[in-house]
């Protein structure tokens, strides 16, 4: 009896190679088709991605800064005064909000929210207001960029380049409080640049509504029915900056109203100031000089005053910066002066963190009584007392 056979039966090896071959080219067209489908999906993915990219942007960011100073000649005894002044340091202390929305064909809208921030205590600036630096909305495009809202006037953008020091408390501020606080409620604004030329210009129709909190509460809120001039203000700005040099002017009214600060007391008084300065780059040394004149007709014996400064800013090492600037402030037909000079060393730890030390010291002459800090109320000297401030802190930005 013959054995059943069980073993396996295999084409012929012809068969086999013809098979291999078939199976190989059909694999080879499925992998074809799976990165073709696999390219244009992608292709649909990065398409979908860029169209449904979002077209609008919201940015936190901030400034804290926070020093410690010493006054001596403090009051009639020439007390000494140690503090950590809350206006500001070597500049001051801010948190905000800014976005913007594209809206095409080259136009934009945009916003900006931005709070003073006493870092002494916690607190607000600009008369405790939530945004009082800034709060306004914007259409920008190719023409320039139109604000509604609390806005800086053009005397703060005439500075930004000259002014070497800038919003410290050992700067200009101590000889005229408005500078750093040269804002206005209820503001209209532009400004365009085009090749290096810039133009600007703000009005207020009711220019400040604090009534204390801050070196520039004025108490003029405007928008009086009865009288369309009280309270108003406006600015205009001209300015060019080539690549190692600059110059600006600026002039900045200010209209009175009833119990406005500063003996502005009705609409018919008005306080303005006229700003001409430039800069130029040597190397990499910047030099910065200009001459403010104020005619403040709510000062009737002194109406007219100027201030004019000079001052330098030069790295000595990467890190290691030195500005230093020198003002005088003089009354027309008057023995009253202020001559300050200050000195800041400034040694960066990272791009965003700094510390600094600043040297400062202010003669008064005739009946004035001018601080040399404006970092907090409460340091004045005796009338035509001469008074030194030192000040070291850190700076943060974020």
């Amino acid at each position: 009896m013959s054995t059943p056979s069980f073993a396996p039966s295999f084409p012929p090896a012809t068969h086999r190679a013809s098979t291999r071959a078939s199976t190989s080219a059909s694999t080879r067209a499925l992998l074809a088709s799976v990165a073709s489908v696999a390219s244009v999906a992608s292709l649909c993915a990065a398409t979908a991605q860029a169209q449904s990219a979002p077209t609008s942007t919201v940015q936190i960011y901030g400034l804290i800064d926070v020093g410690v100073e010493t006054l001596n000649q403090v009051g009639a005894n020439g007390d000494h005064l140690t503090r950590m002044p809350g206006n500001t340091a070597s500049v001051p202390s801010r948190l905000g909000l800014r976005g913007s929305e594209d809206l095409g064909q080259g136009l934009k809208a945009g916003f900006t929210l931005e709070s003073g921030l006493a870092m002494d205590t916690g607190g607000l600036n600009q008369g405790s207001r939530l945004f009082g630096r800034q709060a306004f909305v914007s259409l920008s495009g190719a023409w320039g960029q139109f604000n509604l809202g609390r806005q800086h006037t053009m005397t703060f953008f005439s500075l930004l380049d000259a002014d070497v020091i800038g919003p410290s408390a050992h700067g200009l501020a101590s000889l005229d409080s408005y500078l750093p606080n040269a804002r206005a409620d209820n503001a209209l604004g532009y400004r365009g640049k085009w090749d290096g030329f810039s133009v600007g210009a703000t009005y207020s129709l009711g220019r400040d509504t604090a009534t204390a909190g801050n070196p520039g509460a004025t108490n003029c809120a405007g928008e009086s029915a009865s009288d369309h001039r009280a309270c108003r203000a406006w600015s205009v700005l001209l300015k060019y900056d080539a690549a190692d040099w600059g110059v600006a002017a600026a002039q900045d009214t200010l209209r009175g109203g009833p119990g406005a600060f500063a003996n502005l007391g009705n609409s018919a008084l008005s306080d303005t100031r006229t700003n001409l300065n430039g800069w130029v780059r040597l190397g990499g040394i910047k030099l910065g000089a200009g001459v403010l004149h104020r005619h403040n007709g709510g000062n009737a014996a002194t109406p007219r005053s100027d201030i004019a400064y000079v001052g330098l800013s030069a790295p000595l090492t990467p890190e290691l910066l030195l500005e230093t600037q020198l003002a005088q402030l003089r009354y027309k037909d008057s023995a009253n002066k202020a001559t300050q000079g200050v000195v800041r060393l400034s040694y960066s730890l990272s791009k965003r963190t700094a510390v600094y030390a600043s040297l400062a010291r202010l003669d008064n002459s005739g009946s004035l009584a001018v601080s040399v800090s404006n970092g907090a109320a409460g340091g004045t000297p005796a009338a035509g007392r001469a008074q030194t401030g030192t000040m070291f802190g850190v700076r943060h930005s974020f």
